[in-house]
C-alpha cells in the first residue's frame, strides 16, 4: 500500500542530496517471519548526506494483513530544524492509521513561528487528514507540532489525499533545509546535540510499534532493533536504571 510512499521518497532524496550509506547494525537490515497467519519481510535503509545526518526508514509487508513504512530524518547538528516523521500503518485495507510531522525540537514561539507555521496552509488544505486523535503513547505536546497530519482513513484516501500531501510536506521540508542557516557555536550545536538524544530516549520508551515488531520478529531482535536503529541515541530503560 505504501510502496509508492517509499519510492517518491528514494527519489527526492537522491535527486537532491549527495547521499552517502549509513552503517547499519548487523542483522538488523532485513528479517523475515513466518510467525502468524501470512509471511512478513521487513527491510530498513539508512543514509546521511551533509544536511541530514540519519535519513532512515523501514518498510514492513505481511501482505493484506499489515503494511508500515515508517521513516524519520534527523538533520545534522548544526541545523536546529525539526525532525520529518513519518509513520504509516495498514492493518488491512479499512484499518489504517497516519502520521506526518515535522516534529519540533523546541516549544518556543519563535521556533514555532520559524519552522511550525509555513506547515499550515498546507495542513489546511487537508484537514481531512488532521483527525485531533487522541495520542494513547506519546504527549501531543511534546515532539509533535500543532499542524501534524493524524488520523484513521482508508485505501482511496491513502490515494487521492495522502500522497499528495505527504508530496507537500515533503518538498516544504527541502526548501526549510535549502535555507537553513548552520548554528555556528558549540553550545548552539550542543543544544541539537541534546535535544535530538532525549527525542531518541522519549520515542524508545515509548514507541508503540515495538509490540508489532515482537510479534513478528521476536523480542530479541526487536529490541535491538528499537536501540541499535531506530532510536540508537537511546539508553535502555533497565541499563538508564543502573
Amino acid at each position: 500500500m505504501f510502496q509508492p510512499f517509499k519510492e517518491y521518497l528514494e527519489e527526492e532524496l537522491f535527486g537532491n542530496f549527495n547521499l552517502r550509506s549509513r552503517p547499519i547494525p548487523a542483522g538488523l537490515e532485513a528479517n523475515v517471519s513466518d510467525r502468524g497467519k501470512s509471511k512478513a519481510t521487513i527491510q530498513s535503509w539508512c543514509y546521511q548526506s551533509a544536511e541530514l545526518r540519519k535519513i532512515r526508514y523501514t518498510y514492513i509487508d505481511a501482505g493484506e494483513m499489515s503494511q508500515v513504512f515508517n521513516c524519520v530524518m534527523y538533520p545534522s547538528h548544526n541545523y536546529d530544524l525539526p525532525l520529518l516523521g513519518i509513520d504509516f500503518l495498514s492493518f488491512g485495507k479499512k484499518k489504517i492509521l497516519v502520521v506526518l510531522d515535522f516534529q519540533p525540537l523546541f516549544r518556543d514561539p519563535a521556533y514555532q513561528e520559524k519552522y511550525i507555521e509555513p506547515m499550515r496552509e498546507i495542513r489546511d488544505k487537508y484537514n481531512d487528514l488532521a483527525q485531533n486523535l487522541e495520542m494513547k503513547f506519546y504527549d501531543a505536546n511534546q515532539y509533535f507540532s500543532k499542524y501534524l497530519l493524524f488520523a484513521k482513513t482508508d485505501a482511496e484516501t491513502v490515494v487521492n489525499r495522502l500522497f499528495p500531501a505527504y508530496q507537500e510536506y515533503v518538498q516544504l521540508y527541502w526548501q526549510m533545509l535549502a535555507s537553513a542557516e548552520p548554528l555556528k557555536t558549540e553550545r548552539e550545536i550542543k543544544r541539537i546535540i541534546e535535544a535530538q538524544k532525549h527525542y531518541d530516549q522519549y520515542s524508545a520508551e515509548r514507541d508503540p510499534a515495538h509490540g508489532l515488531f515482537s510479534s513478528y520478529f521476536g523480542e530479541e531482535w526487536s529490541n535491538r532493533f528499537l536501540y541499535e536503529f531506530l532510536f540508537e541515541d537511546a539508553t535502555p530503560l533497565a541499563v538508564a536504571s543502573v
